[in-house]
């Protein structure tokens, strides 16, 4: 058969996943009013298919079917056919995710889902493969079902969509009606059913697949802050151990793969995600900071290193994603044989490195080797008969070589799009772990993100655009957007005091209310007041891979009603955890971002407010006692000799004695300041627990 060169609408768009699709004999449009317009004049359903460019299921699909022509042929007479990034357009995503799920009782991607002309959904699935397998129909066989389907049974077919579409309209009236207490029982609840899902073994949740779950873990980490719950503080602790040691963490070039397929955190699905990464730097930091363990240390350096190598864009703002397959091939770029290591290590580093890392002959993955460590630096010393030191100089220098060597592989490809929410999250852990290690490349780089995002993604009346590639920035920005990079803004405010930050931050919670806010009901939903009309206009309020528009919205009010003194901030971040309650307290995996926002709403919050030259030592001192501990719930600011300041924590915080002084408040009431680090660390750890 001759080949001929096809290219369809998608050639016009920026995702690298869209793009992906470009050539491919189906006729596929982008999500928008042309595709829409089409199938209410033509009258025939759309079919959507959703995914994104690190899905690996996504790929065989499109190899077996949408570049299949006879396959194409078919979805060209039959249907309008849209193709969607998820990353590109959450709000799409959601709404047809949630109604796959209701229709088939799971859901994942590429998401497939048959539409009216109307854009309600009456019929989808996952993935189909192109012949009947796996006990599944061939795609071309449902491609007909449903074609027949809707020219037979056109009401039925329209009344199941109606049906399901007001049901998908749900969240949008979710209320914190009925008023109700907000107290810590909910809390409780939560972690007594985590422990229920608790790996006592191999840590995580549940079984496998098993996720990472940073959120989760940052609550049960802010739930031993507030009580001194020493069980709390153990999952943590066995969990991060175990996926520091496991193959889901890149041994050899630090940051973590998207999950686990199995229990035990050893083989990974392998791609890396940038919020993924985002969110595992500020659990390690955390974890660190409360234990002082040298391996959440190093692994947060080392994650660090990676993103700053491998993700960030000379222009400033963070890529998205690394795939998963290299080569054509799952994990390739990764892993291991005995005869590659010891073509590069001397015989005796090589046999300790072998040993430490769990190399053999046979392989734990497809006949080659994930690195994971499976003995302790003490085992191989004692097995070699040398000095733990000499051990770990050389698993370090041979760590070294064997990533100079990967670095000549052909690299995973990277979706090299700019997502302000994923960047929001990347800024606030890099601010927060740059300022606590003392590491000035990770601020710098978070600065830069928040210049770029600012700058180049936002639009004439500073309202943001969601995605930016090859200098274009696109597509109405979500709930999610403006909260997380608010978030990651009030992080590079008390990384830097610089207050054009917290100016930022302010801006983008007066447009959050603005343009997203339910004011009848609390709460935000997810797309704008002028943004397109969709079959439902929900609320994200679940904490899944990323925290939810929601949460993070509640954070940043939190945080801004201490600041700027604002108690109805406080009172919107209450209604947002009061309408919520109840699920969080029975799913607490499904709420970890928001119940750590309850946990912040109950404790004391604690501002601290220094006086004194940033330069100064004796500032630095001060501030280098705020910084070495966990404190969740505390607000930290500061007031350079002279300056005049806006904010109501700085009115009237003076030198003492000439010398810079911290002052410590809760709720609000100040104890006197302090001028040395040793009263101000006590101060601070007399109001830890409540």
């Amino acid at each position: 058969m001759a080949t001929h060169t096809h290219t369809n609408r998608l050639i016009h768009e920026t995702s690298p996943y869209l793009l992906q699709h470009a050539h491919n004999p189906v006729d596929w449009f982008a999500w928008g009013e042309e595709a829409l317009a089409k199938a209410r004049a033509e009258d025939k359903p759309i079919f959507l298919s959703i995914g994104y460019s690190a899905c690996h299921w996504c790929h065989v699909m499109e190899h077996e079917s949408f570049e299949d022509p006879e396959t194409a042929a078919l979805m060209n007479e039959l249907f309008v056919n849209i193709k969607v990034d998820r990353e590109e357009r959450p709000d799409l995503d959601a709404i047809y995710m949630d109604a796959v799920q209701a229709m088939t009782g799971q859901g994942g991607w590429p998401m497939s889902v048959w539409l009216t002309p109307q854009g309600e959904p009456f019929h989808g699935g996952t993935y189909y493969p192109k012949e009947p397998r796996y006990g599944m129909p061939g795609f071309q066989q449902v491609l007909r079902a449903v074609d027949d389907a809707y020219r037979t049974q056109r009401e039925r077919v329209v009344g199941q969509a109606q049906r399901l579409t007001s049901m998908l309209n749900r969240t949008s009236s979710l209320t914190a009606a009925g008023g109700g207490e907000i107290g810590s029982d909910t809390l409780l609840e939560a972690i007594q059913q985590m422990r229920q899902y608790f790996d006592d073994e191999d840590g995580g949740f549940g079984t496998q697949p098993k996720f990472p779950q940073p959120m989760t873990l940052d609550f049960a980490l802010s739930q031993y802050k507030r009580t001194g719950d020493l069980d709390a503080l153990y999952m943590v602790e066995l969990t991060l151990e175990k996926m520091a040691k496991g193959g889901i963490y890149d041994q050899l070039g630090g940051g973590f793969h998207r999950y686990s397929v199995d229990g035990y955190w050893l083989v990974p699905h392998f791609e890396k995600m940038l919020y993924d990464n985002a969110q595992l730097l500020r659990t390690y930091l955390h974890a660190w900071q409360v234990t002082q363990r040298p391996l959440y240390r190093r692994v947060v350096d080392e994650t660090i290193d990676y993103v700053l190598r491998e993700m960030a864009s000379p222009e400033g703002g963070f890529y998205s994603t690394q795939d998963a397959d290299s080569e054509g091939h799952e994990g390739k770029f990764f892993v291991w044989t005995p005869a590659e290591i010891e073509a590069l290590l001397d015989a005796h580093t090589a046999a300790i490195f072998e040993s430490y890392y769990g190399v053999s002959e046979r392989g734990n993955f497809e006949g080659k080797n994930i690195l994971s460590i499976v003995r302790t630096p003490e085992n191989i010393a004692e097995r070699f008969r040398i000095s733990v030191g000499e051990v770990e100089q050389a698993l370090a220098s041979a760590r070294s070589r064997l990533f100079q060597a990967r670095e000549l592989r052909v690299k995973p490809g990277r979706d090299e799009k700019v997502l302000t929410e994923w960047n929001g999250l990347m800024i606030h852990a890099l601010a927060e772990c740059g300022v606590v290690l003392g590491r000035s490349d990770a601020l710098q780089a978070a600065a830069k993100a928040a210049d770029f995002v600012l700058g180049q993604m936002s639009q004439a009346d500073g309202r943001l655009l969601r995605s930016y590639k090859d200098g274009r920035a696109r597509l109405n920005a979500y709930l999610e957007d403006y909260a997380a990079l608010a978030r990651g803004l009030l992080a590079l405010y008390e990384a830097t005091f610089d207050l054009r930050w917290l100016g930022e931050a302010t801006r983008l919670a007066q447009i959050m209310f603005a343009q997203f806010h339910d004011a009848q009901n609390g709460g935000f939903f997810q797309t704008g007041v002028d943004h397109e009309a969709l079959v439902a206009r929900r609320k994200d309020v679940v904490d899944n891979a990323i925290p939810s528009g929601n949460s993070l919205a509640a954070e940043v009010l939190l945080m801004l009603a201490v600041f700027l003194d604002k108690d109805n901030y406080r009172r919107e971040a209450g209604r947002i955890v009061l309408m919520l309650k109840d699920a969080m307290g029975s799913q607490p995996t499904g709420f970890g971002r928001m119940l750590g926002v309850l946990n912040a709403y109950l404790a004391p919050s604690q501002e601290v407010a220094i006086a004194g030259d940033p330069a100064d030592i004796g500032t630095q001192a001060l501030l280098a006692v705020v910084r070495s501990r966990y404190l969740p719930y505390t607000v930290l600011a500061l007031k350079s000799p002279g300056e005049e300041s806006m904010l109501p924590l700085l009115q009237g915080r003076t030198l003492v004695d000439g010398r810079p002084a911290a002052y410590v408040c809760e709720n609000y009431s100040c104890r006197l300041p302090v001028t040395t680090p040793e009263e101000l660390g006590r101060l601070l750890d007399a109001g830890a627990r409540t």
